[in-house]
């Protein structure tokens, strides 16, 4: 089984400061208070500079920190001109690139390629503070401005854009990222280990394009090296599907993806590098890849070994302001807003969803905090975080319940190759006993100064339902009037494709939910959200989804279109429409239905906001033309009526950005969401997620 050294087993560089900064500077001025004539890393982020361990650039920032360097910042630069990168002086080591906790093209645009207009990680919600494809043209002008320091970039724009990748806003396949930034190197996955083994021996006089071997990293190389085994699957599924990664030397053996040209122009070989790609991603297995563009070769080393639970505590009890940075003044920050009364308990996740890029980043081994280290942050949140009235948000990760999750047998674990330990089934191998969170909830509870501590992470309900005391713990104290879970759909066809588990595991959770909130004397609500044109839907899931709604009385103001984003199982379903979760073939592989074109992206995301006028022409006309004109009515069983109301359109309505808040509506009956809540009103409600960041 693979080990790592600590992450806190380098010496510090310096020990000139004694305490942290208060914050990492953003100015010469407060360099100058802290008594420096420069920056060893300055790190640029699209992100508004929040010191806190929800934000990418303030984990990172602090981590080097306690490595004795010293960290600048440079958060959302006007990128017109080098001279803004000039700000803090010339960095001794490297800079450190960054696009913010979200790529740069989701965050400007929506699923119909439609221009946001705000920005949640920006003071005042304000829109437009960074630019499209934000790691290159930051890259760029960091060598402008100073020119031979290194560049490595970091972040998930970055790490979903290592190799060749469909982009959804172009229509086309794009090269690596590190290509196209010209960047020294990219991390990808979370980047402590690799970020600090960078710092240390760039410390030494390393240069960091001598850096070859770390973990975690993307480099450019001209050639395969000597002494290094290739394995050719530049061809459909042959051979990497069946070379076995336990095979000796296996440890100096690199898989060849197909090529940029190749991908660019064969959608099947598309599917087929997403599928290597994906088999290659176990930290205890996983062998080097390699991608050419051109006349170079884009080089993959295996991703980082996961944090140790010391390591986890470490990051996160760093002296973090715990605040935006004081340049913003009272500058409203959404997504400071939404995680500053919340606490990260984990990260990873295991489900494998073929459309989030979770565990595409952060891996499917869980890296699970102490009690300790949680309970510490909560007390810092209620002595130090400004407005604190009692009330923790949440509690939890990208999953509300895989805390201390994993494989029962370590050495299973760094041999398995499956994408997900929950699809099609839950593995007999994972350990699914929720007892740790259960006495995490109740020591949190006990905390003083706290008096409610809501779970709003998206919640795992087909493991929930394996711990009958875990619901009824969740109910009984966590859940106040809804809880949000998400199906994402009814139908077999585009539940197999995204590794969901069917509706019969929603039905199960359903009932032990309304069991658990009866004995408690509650009224609570399940609230259940889907995806629309995700790829493997007909236009038959979509209607026969829509009629599920209306039969259990869910009417949804907003829902969410399948965003093909880069690098996802999801997205290479999208583009190529085969199936890379199975073997690839040109004659006999699986194809999949895929909904592009707009008309019908707009008919899915009609199908499931039913209810409302503006979508019954589109509803009629499509309804007719799939032969069942039978669901058109002024009866309960039927889906619309056939009248239309004056003034109302087939107009489409765009929504908010990716992140905020949405609004749902159950009807029938008079039920309510909330307490004091007027009959059939929409109610207001959190997406349950941290900004960015899609449950799975």
């Amino acid at each position: 089984m693979l080990s790592a050294p600590n992450l806190f087993a380098h010496r510090p560089d310096r020990s000139v400061r004694a305490k942290p900064a208060p914050f990492l500077p953003m100015s010469r001025a407060e360099m100058d208070r802290l008594g420096w004539d420069e920056c060893d890393v300055i790190v640029v982020s699209g992100d508004a500079y929040i010191d806190h361990p929800s934000f990418g650039m303030a984990i990172i920032g602090r981590l080097l920190e306690s490595q004795g360097l010293r960290v600048g910042i440079i958060a959302q630069p006007d990128w017109n001109s080098a001279e803004p990168f000039r700000v803090l002086g010339r960095p001794r080591l490297f800079w450190g690139v960054t696009a913010g906790n979200m790529d740069s093209m989701v965050n400007h645009y929506t699923a119909d390629r439609r221009l946001r207009h705000n920005d949640s990680y920006t003071p005042n919600d304000e829109g437009g503070k960074r630019p499209d494809r934000a790691v290159t043209v930051y890259a760029q002008r960091c060598r402008e401005a100073y020119k031979g320091v290194p560049v490595v970039l970091g972040g998930i724009e970055a790490s979903l854009r290592r190799i060749a990748q469909y982009d959804h806003w172009s229509e086309k396949i794009r090269r690596s990222v590190l290509m196209d930034s010209k960047a020294d190197m990219l991390v990808y996955g979370n980047a402590e280990r690799a970020i600090v083994e960078i710092a240390q021996r760039a410390l030494a006089g390393e240069s960091v394009r001598e850096m070859t071997n770390i973990r975690g990293t993307a480099i450019m190389r001209s050639a395969v090296p000597d002494g290094w085994t290739e394995i050719d699957s530049s061809s459909i599924d042959e051979p990497a599907a069946t070379a076995s990664p336990r095979a000796a030397n296996a440890d100096r053996t690199v898989i060849r993806l197909p090529s940029f040209e190749q991908v660019t122009a064969d959608k099947v070989l598309y599917a087929h590098a997403s599928r290597v790609l994906h088999q290659e991603s176990n930290p205890g297995n996983a062998r080097a890849l390699i991608q050419r563009h051109g006349d170079r070769e884009v080089w993959l080393n295996p991703p980082p070994i996961p944090l140790e639970t010391v390591e986890m505590d470490g990051v996160f009890d760093f002296a973090y302001a715990r605040a935006p940075h004081p340049s913003y003044g009272d500058a409203r920050i959404p997504a400071w807003d939404m995680i500053r009364f919340s606490v990260n308990i984990m990260r990873g996740c295991f489900g494998g969803c073929s459309f989030c890029s979770i565990t595409e980043h952060e891996g499917r081994i869980i890296q699970s905090r102490s009690e300790g280290s949680i309970l510490r942050e909560i007390e810092q949140i209620r002595d130090k975080t400004k407005g604190f009235t009692g009330t923790i948000s949440d509690m939890g990760g990208p999953t509300a319940n895989m805390y201390r999750l994993a494989c029962k047998d370590k050495e299973t674990e760094s041999v398995c190759r499956r994408p997900s330990c929950v699809f099609p089934d839950i593995c007999k191998n994972l350990d699914t006993d929720h007892s740790s969170l259960v006495q995490l909830y109740r020591k949190a509870r006990a905390v003083p100064g706290v008096k409610k501590i809501h779970i709003a992470s998206g919640l795992r309900y087909d493991l929930a339902v394996r711990n009958p005391e875990y619901v009824k713990e969740l109910v009984t104290h966590h859940v106040g009037g809804y809880l949000k879970i998400a199906p994402e759909h009814t139908e077999p066809g585009p539940l197999t494709k995204m590794m969901k588990p069917g509706m019969g595991a929603y039905d199960e959770f359903k009932r032990m939910f309304e069991k658990a909130a009866k004995e408690a004397g509650k009224k609570l609500y399940l609230i259940p959200y889907f995806i629309a044109a995700h790829p493997g839907t007909t236009d038959e899931d979509m209607m026969n989804l829509a009629l599920w709604l209306k039969r259990n009385g869910f009417k949804a103001d907003q829902v969410q279109t399948f965003l093909p984003s880069p690098m996802s199982l999801a997205t290479a379903m999208y583009h190529s429409e085969r199936n890379p979760l199975r073997p690839v073939r040109r004659v006999g592989g699986e194809e999949v239905a895929t909904a592009k074109g707009l008309r019908q992206r707009r008919l899915h995301k009609a199908f499931l906001r039913y209810h409302d006028p503006e979508n019954w022409p589109i509803l009629r006309d499509s309804l007719k033309a799939m032969g069942r004109a039978d669901l058109i009515g002024p009866g309960e069983e039927h889906l619309i009526p056939a009248w239309q109301p004056v003034g109302a359109t087939a107009k489409p309505k765009e929504k908010g950005p990716q992140g905020k808040t949405f609004l749902t509506q159950q009807s029938g009956k008079g039920r309510r969401m909330v307490p004091g809540a007027k009959p059939g009103a929409p109610i207001r409600t959190p997406t349950g997620t941290k900004p960015g960041r899609r449950a799975g």
